[in-house]
């Protein structure tokens, strides 16, 4: 199983649908919530380039939004 970790916002619609999708296909993973965690909020910053939410990293390949064709590419969902 891969290692996912989704950093967002808790009103962010797009984090919402993102981690929805991931809930729908049992994948588990890590919601950091970069609103209350300024260090993690730098750590995604870092890895994408990026200030705006949804980030996710899978396995260290980083996703930027809610993009489906991407994520199901990485976790191989059909």
């Amino acid at each position: 199983m891969p290692k996912v970790m989704v950093y967002s916002t808790p009103i962010c619609p797009f984090c919402i649908k993102a981690k929805q999708f991931l809930k729908q296909n049992s994948i588990k993973f890590e919601d950091i919530d970069v609103s209350m965690d300024t260090a993690k909020g730098r750590e995604m910053v870092q890895k994408s380039g990026q200030t705006g939410v949804p980030v996710i990293d899978i396995d260290g390949k980083i996703v930027i939004g809610y993009d489906v064709a991407r994520l199901k590419s990485l976790l191989n969902i059909k």
